[in-house]
């Protein structure tokens, strides 16, 4: 592998251009969501966008990898992201000859996930390439910071744009952001080669991430911890707008706002990981921060009937995910060889992610499905209306409940095995 360079200048220009990017890209997500729960008032149908980018993503990530592995990373995330671009200009011409439909999205999302999955773990390695060892957490943190003003902007940019000016703008925006950040990653960007070009099969080295994770157990456990935590988190995101947007006191723009608030927790924790002093022991710190995430904000949004209760839910449920990221990441890149991460992080993916699109499946279903009928049929019951009150939204309400529990257990049960595991940059 060529030398690091000292200068983190790559990675400046490679993260604030890439981060204008998935601006861009979040904001149609989000506005294409709204498009669909307004033609359908179906949680599960909007969830069903968010799984059919998922699903390529699990499914295809250890073989994806190892593809990664293989060839020049500029030269994959250049494409990958070309390819995206294309499938939103799609997007816009159905939109704007009247001919989009539920599938039409349904179909895309599944090519804008398959370009995610080889896009991701090159965009992994090529950070490793270009960040010397020691600046891991700074840019684990720095990242994380992004992902939060990403959060804190997207709603709020496409709640509002798309109640003014339609899909049209959007898209603008969404092609605006891919044009700087292409041009800036081909012209501006340089990414060393890692030593192994990894000429086995694709097979082959997929079955070198597996072995790899199962050679280091203390990783391996926490990616399964987290795929549960990843489970509870997409079950209610999916819940979520179910739960605002038929609120008499929710809707679009106020689905934006408490969407947001995720995303001013996550600067908020992302300061917090700037002043803390590196932990004795990362493990205990990624188990302690999502028993008080998973045990708070669910229960929260259940038994509350006020926007601002919402935000604060939101808020105390998403502060500390900046420090658990930061902590996991730093575990990972310092455990996994850089010549094994692109198939090792895909492998990572497939464990970590499999539950998001399994989740979004059951908390859309719960909500249309199962406690929403329910809740129907109680509206006689001043307990159950006492609890999530009554409407269109309770069921919903009547989910989160459902999801505080399962989180705060999965907590429990998970700690006592990652007891075991200490982790230390010492």
């Amino acid at each position: 592998m060529n030398k690091k360079p000292n200068s983190l200048r790559d990675f400046y220009i490679l993260w604030s251009t890439q981060s204008l990017s998935q601006l861009g890209s979040c904001i149609t997500a989000f506005a294409l969501t709204l498009w669909l729960y307004d033609k359908t008032g179906s949680s599960l149908s909007a969830a069903a966008l968010s799984i059919c980018t998922y699903a390529p993503y699990v499914i295809m990530s250890i073989f994806a990898g190892a593809f990664t592995d293989r060839f020049n990373k500029k030269k994959l995330m250049l494409l990958c992201d070309f390819l995206a671009a294309l499938s939103t200009l799609f997007v816009f011409v159905l939109y704007k000859t009247d001919s989009l439909t539920i599938w039409h999205l349904y179909a895309i999302n599944v090519f804008s996930g398959l370009m995610n999955t080889v896009q991701q773990p090159a965009s992994e390695v090529a950070l490793t390439l270009i960040v010397p060892k020691d600046k891991y957490q700074k840019i684990s943190a720095m990242k994380t910071l992004s992902r939060s003003v990403i959060s804190v902007l997207h709603p709020l940019i496409a709640s509002a744009v798309y109640s003014f000016a339609s899909l049209d703008l959007i898209i603008y925006i969404d092609l605006l952001t891919f044009a700087v950040a292409f041009l800036t990653l081909a012209l501006a960007v340089k990414i060393p080669e890692a030593v192994d070009k990894a000429k086995e099969s694709t097979l082959k080295l997929a079955k070198e991430g597996l072995m790899f994770l199962k050679k280091t157990p203390m990783v391996f456990t926490i990616l399964l911890f987290m795929a549960g935590v990843n489970l509870i988190a997409s079950a209610f995101e999916a819940a979520l707008k179910g739960y605002v947007i038929p609120n008499p006191k929710g809707g679009d723009n106020v689905l934006g706002i408490v969407t947001s608030v995720a995303g001013i927790a996550m600067i908020v924790g992302t300061i917090i990981v700037a002043v803390l002093p590196k932990p004795k022991d990362r493990v205990r710190v990624v188990f302690l921060t999502m028993l008080f995430s998973l045990g708070s904000e669910n229960f929260l949004l259940a038994f509350s009937r006020e926007p601002v209760v919402w935000c604060i839910g939101q808020f105390i449920g998403w502060v500390l995910v900046p420090v658990m990221s930061t902590n996991l990441e730093v575990i990972l890149r310092n455990s996994i060889p850089v010549e094994l991460q692109g198939r090792v992080y895909a492998c990572r993916n497939t464990f970590q992610f499999f539950t998001i699109p399994i989740g979004l499946f059951l908390g859309g279903f719960l909500v249309d499905h199962v406690c929403e009928p329910f809740m129907a049929a109680k509206t006689n019951s001043k307990f159950f209306t006492t609890l999530f009150g009554a409407g269109k939204s309770s069921g919903a309400a009547m989910v989160m409940f459902i999801l505080g529990v399962a989180g705060t257990l999965l907590c429990i049960i998970a700690g006592g095995r990652l007891r075991k595991y200490h982790y230390s940059d010492d």
